[in-house]
């Protein structure tokens, strides 16, 4: 594959940031007049008509709280999703003295590129995997598996390394990071929509459980679309830092025996959320394939087969 130049996917990628956080918004109170809309649907009659003007009252009434919270939420997320990511991983800060190989690897890298040394983190697992978080030079970090360090050379163990920096470099964790929180925030109103609706499944009032099920149905298409956006994020991600890393080290064939490994094992026991999972070098879970995903084969997927990484890296 031709290794796209890093100035020019660092311009991409701030695009689709900028891109990113306006559509979600605007899907968001999109749905939100939808809602009104079907609300509206639903009560109407022959005499009354489908009216338009209530429904645009509604939606400019509502509009603004949700735009308020939603604000706040991603406020709040912004400036707290190292710890949130580091909770959901289990990792913790590396310590140096005891693990000078490591940074002399990351900080001769960093030096060779004229950047900002990251925070480097341990996921105490036996398992091979790695991945990049952060939003900018106080926040970037990389993080990898104690199995990571403990079984790949030091040629694989910097290429892996220059991979996850090249990662930092192209902006793909900020992207990232912003694709988590839309996303969160959409799976939050789903998953109270359905416990709403689990827990009026027993009431008589007919109107109380039409108005759940019409949430339920919003949010459905909320997180179904959000999702589509989160797919949409290129998985050329991974080729160009597989490419990036080859660019960094000038030694291509390390980093495809250092993929050789961590495919075989892969599974980081803590990492259970789909959405933190799509950070790391290599999906880390071993949950089963949905129903989409057994159609669709890697359409679906958050990363291209390890085997064509390998395969190209090979042929660089």
């Amino acid at each position: 594959m031709k290794y796209v130049g890093l100035q020019s996917q660092i311009s991409r990628n701030n695009f689709k940031s900028i891109l990113l956080l306006t559509a979600f918004p605007l899907l968001l109170l999109g749905l939100v007049w939808f809602f009104f809309f079907i609300l509206n649907y639903h009560t109407t009659t022959e005499e009354t008509g489908l009216g338009y003007s209530v429904i645009n009252e509604s939606f400019v009434q509502t509009a603004p709280f949700v735009v308020i919270v939603v604000g706040i939420w991603f406020v709040v997320a912004w400036y707290s999703h190292s710890s949130i990511i580091s909770s959901v991983t289990g990792s913790k800060p590396l310590e140096r003295k005891k693990n000078k190989r490591v940074y002399n690897l990351t900080e001769n890298l960093c030096i060779s590129r004229g950047l900002t040394m990251p925070k480097v983190y341990i996921i105490e697992d036996d398992s091979l995997n790695a991945y990049a978080s952060g939003i900018n030079d106080k926040t970037f970090a990389i993080t990898l598996s104690r199995g990571m360090i403990d079984k790949l050379d030091d040629n694989e163990l910097e290429a892996v390394i220059a991979h996850e920096l090249t990662h930092i470099i192209n902006r793909d964790v900020r992207l990232l990071i912003v694709s988590i929180i839309f996303v969160g925030i959409f799976s939050f109103i789903t998953e109270i929509a359905i416990r709403s609706v689990m827990t009026t499944r027993g009431t008589r009032n007919k109107d109380g459980k039409g108005i759940i099920v019409v949430i339920l149905l919003v949010a459905v298409i909320g997180l179904a679309l959000s999702t589509v956006f989160r797919f949409a994020l290129s998985r050329k991600r991974e080729y160009l830092a597989d490419a990036g890393a080859a660019e960094l080290t000038k030694n291509p064939l390390a980093l495809a025996s250092a993929l050789r490994k961590v495919s075989a094992d892969p599974w980081i026991e803590a990492v259970e959320s789909e959405d933190v999972a799509q950070l790391f070098i290599e999906h880390p879970t071993k949950k089963k394939k949905s129903f989409l995903a057994s159609i669709f084969g890697n359409i679906f997927a958050t990363h291209p087969p390890i085997e064509k990484r390998i395969q190209i890296l090979e042929q660089f």
